[in-house]
């Protein structure tokens, strides 16, 4: 009988590995085609890349996937370094990383698997239940400093990012900072997993998540890019039919010359069943 078995690694940067034990049959000998897959990257495409990995696998004996997270940045380092098969990405290619690609003849292949819905979340006691863009702005580029100033109660404001090698990170500072740099009061964690057990845990406190890691531990905000005169609460509903204006396209990056390799799971990736997936994760499906 064949088995099946999945690791899961879970340090502080958010590494998670995904892998399947060697089938065994009787008298029969290893299988010459069986395939090894190494992902690395974005800890927002981390849950439904692990789960996806988890449901290919059951029906793939051939295939073994590892998953590492940490952010799109290492994904991509991991591209350019050779040491990963497929980088998983929550933004698109930066110039530098396409022109290290172009200077080592490595033309990459970007799918794009999900999309999702960035979510501003705050601590559930806080009574402030809406920001506009130019709020947030000034809140994580350090003109607001207290919750008072945007409606809430005289209370300092305590916001967490993401650190800099996050896809997440470099697409809040493009899409709602307006390129600005962020404070550098601001409290950066490794984890998109960590901002929701920190931002759960301190009254005052505001962060930025995928829309997938969202729980009842944490309070989203509906937010507004008409300059106060719509808010909209992000949902994959919202993001589907694109009235919320935060959202972006979830990717997996791959060398061209390496597409055989890694077909299955990208794949299952955009099939009806991880599809479905992407649904049930939290994220919004490509139809």
């Amino acid at each position: 009988m064949k088995t099946s078995k999945l690791f899961l690694i879970l340090p502080l940067i958010g590494m998670l590995s995904c892998g399947k034990a060697k089938t065994e049959d009787k008298g029969a000998e290893a299988k010459t085609d069986a395939v090894s897959i190494t992902i690395k990257g974005s800890d927002t495409v981390l849950p439904l890349a692990q789960k996806e990995a988890e449901d290919l696998m059951k029906t793939n004996s051939d295939v073994t996937v590892t998953i590492v997270g940490g952010g799109s940045g290492v994904g991509l380092t991991a591209l350019i370094d050779g040491t990963t098969d497929i980088a998983m990405a929550s933004r698109d290619l930066k110039t530098e990383e396409k022109l290290k690609f172009s200077e080592m003849k490595k033309e990459i292949e970007q799918v794009i698997i999900a999309y999702d819905a960035l979510t501003v979340i705050v601590n559930p006691a806080n009574s402030v239940s809406k920001l506009t863009r130019e709020q947030l702005e000034k809140i994580f580029t350090g003109q607001i400093k207290n919750w008072k100033e945007v409606g809430g109660a005289d209370e300092k404001i305590v916001a967490y990012s993401r650190e800099s090698s996050s896809g997440t990170y470099e697409f809040f500072k493009e899409e709602v900072l307006d390129k600005k740099n962020y404070a550098t009061d601001i409290l950066n964690l490794p984890a998109t997993g960590a901002i929701v057990q920190a931002v759960g845990q301190t009254k005052g406190a505001i962060g930025y998540i995928g829309l997938a890691y969202e729980t009842k531990e944490v309070k989203q905000l509906a937010v507004s890019y008409d300059q106060g005169k719509t808010f909209i609460e992000p949902s994959v509903a919202s993001a589907k039919d694109k009235t919320y204006p935060i959202s972006r396209p979830l990717f997996y990056m791959f060398d061209k010359t390496n597409a055989a390799k890694v077909k299955s799971v990208v794949d299952y990736a955009l099939s009806a069943e991880g599809q479905k997936t992407v649904a049930e994760i939290g994220y919004v499906p490509l139809n």
